[in-house]
């Protein structure tokens, strides 16, 4: 019998730690490995089974990669611990800290139709699955050289598989940032073809931050491109 795409989405991550050990990152940075809290892989098993027990294909977005109070926490792109509570009805003990990407992710959620629709949809993901941080914040694989050399065929695979675990659909995939992710992300696909095309969107945590006066603006822009 065919696996859902839940349960291939949680042995894909709880599994990532054996590949990420083979890959030697520069001085200070380290991975961000959630999946090894048991409490993570509950709440993460909880998510994806109830809206992602299925067989339905979906449109991917990708994010940078895993930041230390979203996904770095949950397991879950996008979803803090606030989120995992209040939005999807999944408890957990964690700190109940938000986390701004987060809150403007759900905004579009709710906008988009609610959590069932979206989910059913779309697949929250990342360019890197693991996240980094060097000397307590966040790290992305773009901020040094050496580091997006060191990962990158990682990523390369990463997407490959993330587009099997949902059966995803190959003509277009959004990229969360308009910036070094879309670039980097843009010439991967230059010389893989994975997406016939990718759509870049300014990034969440950009936008809460510099832009938030101009939120509901950036809201409908988010909505005019993944209808």
């Amino acid at each position: 019998m065919a696996r859902s795409h839940s349960s291939r989405i949680i042995k894909y991550h709880f599994g990532l730690r054996v590949k990420s050990e083979k890959i030697q990152l520069p001085p200070k940075v380290e991975w961000l490995f959630p999946y090894s809290v048991a409490e993570t892989r509950n709440v993460m098993t909880q998510f994806y089974d109830k809206y992602y027990g299925d067989f339905n294909p979906r449109k991917l977005i990708f994010g940078i990669n895993p930041g230390r109070l979203g996904a770095g926490i949950t397991g879950v792109p996008f979803t803090d611990p606030v989120r995992l509570q209040v939005e999807c009805g999944i408890e957990n003990s964690f700190p109940q800290k938000r986390e701004l990407s987060a809150e403007f992710i759900y905004s579009i959620v709710h906008k988009y139709g609610g959590l069932e629709k979206f989910y059913t949809e779309f697949y929250i993901s990342s360019v890197c699955p693991l996240g980094f941080v060097k000397e307590g914040i966040n790290f992305n694989y773009y901020d040094d050289k050496n580091l997006q050399q060191s990962v990158r065929q990682f990523i390369v695979e990463n997407i490959s598989n993330q587009i099997k675990l949902v059966n995803g659909n190959r003509e277009i995939a959004f990229c969360l940032g308009e910036g070094k992710n879309f670039a980097f992300f843009e010439k991967l696909n230059e010389e893989h073809n994975f997406f016939g095309k990718i759509i870049p969107l300014p990034h969440p945590r950009w936008i809460m931050q510099y832009k938030r006066k101009s939120l509901d603006q950036y809201l409908d822009l988010y909505l005019q491109r993944l209808v």
